[in-house]
């Protein structure tokens, strides 16, 4: 979905339509992610060639297959999944509504009323890049900010845009707009 298909209500006007940043992206939790991905990974691979080397039964040939794909997906396939994901993600921001359209396998539009947002967090970088999320953020929903983990809800967000602040304060206005009396 590109930047001028979101699909608006009569009257609604988009303020902002923006990407997450693309490519390759390395986040604080993969400090300890590769290092423990590269040992799962070797010694998933070290078992699987030793076991099947050796002639071993059927049984743990097969015992080691799972190890050694949850060792590739960990070691290369999440950031390649990551930056397919992201790929495939674009923001919107309305007089209305915030806009995530996404869907690397098939097309997702998640809409939230500006109006009904209590939580809004802006996380900025140094270079004025950052992360808007709209929702309340727990500490484990923080550790894997980005990276889907089995069990851990992640609230909507903005991931990784440039000029975050601007975004926030246009979502900001959108949400005072939204609050202020009819004339």
């Amino acid at each position: 979905m590109t930047t001028t298909q979101f699909p608006l209500d009569r009257g609604e006007r988009l303020l902002w339509a923006g990407t997450p940043r693309q490519g390759l992206i390395l986040r604080p939790t993969d400090a300890l992610l590769i290092p423990f991905s590269l040992l799962w990974g070797g010694f998933a691979l070290f078992w699987n060639v030793g076991v099947w080397q050796s002639g071993a039964p059927l049984f743990f040939r097969l015992w080691g297959l799972p190890f050694l794909a949850a060792g590739a997906y960990i070691t290369v396939g999440r950031f390649w999944l990551d930056a397919r994901r992201r790929a495939k993600t674009t923001y919107g921001v309305t007089d209305r509504r915030v806009l995530i359209a996404s869907g690397a396998v098939s097309p997702t539009l998640k809409s939230l009323s500006v109006g009904t947002m209590t939580d809004v967090t802006l996380a900025q970088r140094p270079d004025g890049s950052g992360t808007i999320t709209f929702g309340p953020t727990s500490f484990t929903a923080g550790m894997h900010a980005g990276m889907p983990w089995p069990g851990v809800a992640q609230p909507p967000a903005f991931e990784l845009i440039p000029d975050a602040k601007r975004v926030y304060d246009l979502v900001r206005e959108a949400q005072a707009g939204s609050r202020a009396p009819a004339a």
